[in-house]
């Protein structure tokens, strides 16, 4: 284990990976049912879906513990499965056509990454810029536990638009003031609910034992918080705990796996391809969302364990890249969406993860899934447990904020937008790559090109191309 792992080297113990690995997984599990239920939005059945993304999570998350020994978990991405369910939709093509396009974007990944490309390109980017990609991983893990808690609530879609200007003024032309007020994208949540109530004595309770250097001081206080919750009847009991999986036959992991294609034939009789113009801008989005997604958490991830070096870069980036597009891969033969790496991982490194051992654990935490999917669902559904975890996460990988450039406005605008982007979005690679695409237009316009890299200028027209064409989700 010492020669696998390095745990005297990273001065790490293995009771403590294990409780790690134990709390990246506990913050991360929800991804067994909230996967499944978007997939199937493209017509990818729910229970073969749901045991694709256990067996993709374990295999990733073991891989990566294995392969690049950090304590970092991958699973199917939020953000690419919704593009994959809704965003395609308008195209008319089926869901095999669009996991064959995760397929392809898998197999360029794990090329470019064995050229040492996507290496390149991560450490072109300036330290202030990858700075920023932490602060909004931070940003974003505390916003989503604030909304998953009902701490705060953001505003569906469907809800009214925001009105910028007080009714009647000279400004108010067009948008229309519903009865009761102006509307808001977020308002405080129900603070007098129960759950809620708990959400916040939770935060409370994580950050005390913080302070006071408890060890595991976050899963104390997700299980202390589920159970003060079930005992007052605001989650539940798991239904069952055991659940054999269905490898074959109707609902069973045969009817999606192997099922990709790279063709097919219309409604209209014409035959469309992966390798059309008209479906290049799918690939290039995917590219981009799952290479900028895996940069933004790798950095903000890694500035959570205290890896990065001091120009923000991840040491060794190489491996767990080659990870996350092995897994992207693997997912897609399986039947299910683009994976990566998860932010959620900073809760583990949080209670002291330093090596692949804790990926090992939470791995094998997902492939028991396989077998325990009942008692999974129940976990899942005990947000205002795990989420006060995410909030005090989000909170303590914040300080990176002072390791950036503030008095350079051509660094930190960037920065800004990106650490804005990435929160209010819910989707790091839009942060990332409103960031990238301003960086480079803010050196030229103010005439100082020389500052840019070669990277930074391929990266920065890139992701203008992923705006331009309109597939930002």
């Amino acid at each position: 284990m010492e020669r696998l792992f390095q745990l005297k080297r990273r001065n790490a113990r293995v009771g403590t990976e294990v409780l790690g690995g134990v709390t990246t997984f506990v913050t991360m599990a929800y991804i067994i049912v909230v996967n499944p239920a978007i997939l199937a939005a493209a017509g990818i059945p729910v229970g073969p879906s749901t045991l694709a993304t256990i067996l993709t999570a374990a295999f990733g998350t073991i891989l990566m513990g294995l392969l690049a020994n950090r304590p970092i978990a991958v699973a199917p991405y939020m953000g690419e499965n919704a593009f994959i369910a809704f965003g395609l939709a308008a195209l008319g093509i089926g869901w095999q056509l669009r996991i064959g396009a995760v397929f392809v974007c898998g197999v360029i990944f794990v090329v470019i990454t064995l050229l040492r490309i996507r290496g390149w390109l991560a450490n072109s980017i300036s330290p202030t810029l990858k700075h920023s990609f932490a602060v909004g991983v931070g940003f974003l893990l505390a916003f989503i536990g604030l909304n998953d808690t009902g701490i705060i609530k953001a505003y569906p879609v469907g809800k009214p638009p925001i009105a910028f200007f007080p009714p009647g003024s000279a400004a108010d032309l067009t948008t229309p003031v519903p009865a009761g007020g102006i509307p808001v994208p977020i308002e405080i949540g129900a603070l007098s609910q129960g759950p809620v109530l708990l959400a916040v004595g939770g935060v409370l309770l994580m950050t005390i034992l913080i302070v006071l250097r408890v060890h595991g001081s976050l899963l104390i206080g997700i299980a202390a918080t589920a159970a003060a919750g079930i005992a007052l009847g605001f989650g539940r009991a798991p239904e069952g705990i055991f659940a054999l999986p269905h490898w074959s036959g109707p609902g069973g992991l045969g009817e999606i796996a192997g099922k990709l294609r790279f063709s097919e034939t219309l409604a209209d009789g014409r035959t469309i391809s992966l390798f059309s113009m008209t479906l290049l801008p799918v690939l290039l989005t995917l590219f981009l969302m799952d290479f900028l997604d895996t940069l933004g958490t790798l950095v903000g991830v890694g500035a959570a364990g205290r890896m990065l070096d001091e120009r923000g870069d991840f040491p060794d980036i190489q491996k767990p890249m080659l990870v996350d597009a092995t897994a992207s891969v693997v997912s897609a033969l399986l039947g299910t969406s683009t994976s990566g790496a998860y932010i959620e991982s900073a809760a583990g490194i949080r209670e002291g993860a330093r090596t692949g051992l804790a990926a090992v654990v939470t791995g094998l935490l997902f492939l028991a899934c396989v077998f325990l999917v009942p008692l999974a669902v129940a976990l899942t559904e005990l947000r205002f447990a795990y989420g006060p975890a995410l909030i005090v996460v989000g909170v303590t990988i914040m300080p990176v904020f002072r390791r950036m450039d503030l008095d350079d406005l051509t660094e930190f605008l960037p920065a800004f937008l990106t650490i804005v982007m990435m929160s209010l979005t819910f989707n790091p690679a839009n942060g990332v790559t409103a960031g990238l695409v301003v960086y480079p237009l803010l050196k030229v316009l103010t005439g100082r090109a020389k500052e840019l890299n070669a990277g930074m200028i391929v990266l920065g027209a890139l992701c203008a191309l992923y705006y331009l064409f309109g597939l930002v989700h």
